[in-house]
């Protein structure tokens, strides 16, 4: 954005002139030239990072921030963790632990969600936590699905010259929530269950062609016909689902996104589906259990569906 005001701004523009010079604020007839400079003067970045954060992704914020031109922090947020925790144990008396630490899965989840909700996001499965780092007055990326969004990090890289963003697309997707072991590595897709490609997939169909479940399952066989079989797209549309609706209320209080893409899981508060589910879907899971039945475990490749 700063680069489009500059070359505007270089094109004779003289509203963006104005405003820019109103918003970077600047005197003695002095404009931005410069989009590093500019981005200087309005952008500031926060990279708050805990002991669970690794130094490369550390480092690769750091990169990019001056390959853009913002006002770049770095800020660990291990103290703020360690005292809610402790207020923690006063009132419980326990310490929890994570999964691979020995904790149970709850004591996992609240462990991250305490750096989350500390920072102030995969939308439509639930892969965020409520308030937390989703929170904002407009997220700028809200709309576009991380496949996409790796597509233009790919093309920024080139074209914008910004040259860390091919490593960070090319770094597995983590939260980095929990302890890095030698023996573990939290990754996002992991834990979501589904590559960010299937969900991908997933997000077009439910809001572009307002599939449920069912139809959902039909168009997939027909588009994964020929490498898995029903039973194994059967699987893999229950488990979205699931957590689709478990996760749906989240969507009620998403940060207003820019529209991009007719896709977004942001819906701008016009979609009037419910957020409260039954998350056992009993009738579509059914109805898919039937379907699969019919064609009897088979790659179905083209054949029809009824």
């Amino acid at each position: 954005m700063c680069q489009l005001v500059v070359k505007e701004i270089a094109n004779g523009d003289e509203q963006v002139k104005a405003d820019a010079i109103r918003i970077g604020q600047y005197t003695d007839g002095q404009f931005p030239t410069d989009s590093k400079e500019f981005a200087k003067r309005i952008f500031y970045t926060v990279f708050m990072g805990s002991e669970n954060s690794s130094e490369a992704t550390k480092t690769r914020a750091k990169v990019l921030a001056d390959e853009i031109g913002s006002w770049h922090l770095d800020v660990c947020i291990d103290s703020v963790v360690s005292a809610l925790l402790s207020l923690f144990r006063t009132l419980t008396g326990k310490q929890p632990r994570y999964k691979v630490d020995g904790g149970s899965n709850i004591e996992n989840l609240g462990l991250q969600n305490i750096q989350a909700r500390i920072r102030m996001m995969k939308d439509c499965s639930g892969y965020l936590t409520k308030y937390d780092c989703s929170s904002a007055d407009i997220n700028p990326i809200g709309s576009i699905s991380k496949q996409d969004l790796r597509t233009f990090l790919r093309w920024a890289s080139t074209h914008l010259g910004y040259s860390s963003l091919a490593e960070i697309e090319a770094a597995p997707p983590t939260a980095e929530l929990e302890p890095i072991r030698s023996n573990y590595n939290q990754l996002d897709e992991v834990d979501m269950g589904m590559t960010y490609e299937e969900l991908s997939v997933y997000g077009r169909l439910r809001k572009i062609f307002r599939c449920g479940p069912v139809s959902m399952f039909k168009n997939l066989c027909y588009k994964w016909g020929a490498s898995l079989t029903p039973s194994e797209v059967a699987d893999k549309v229950k488990h979205f689902f699931k957590y689709y609706s478990i996760n749906r209320h989240k969507m009620t209080v998403l940060t207003p996104s820019y529209h991009a893409e007719s896709y977004s899981p942001e819906d701008n508060r016009f979609d009037l589906r419910q957020f409260l589910y039954n998350a056992r879907w009993p009738y579509q899971f059914h109805k898919i259990d039937e379907l699969v039945r019919e064609l009897d475990g088979e790659k179905v490749g083209n054949h029809k569906i009824n």
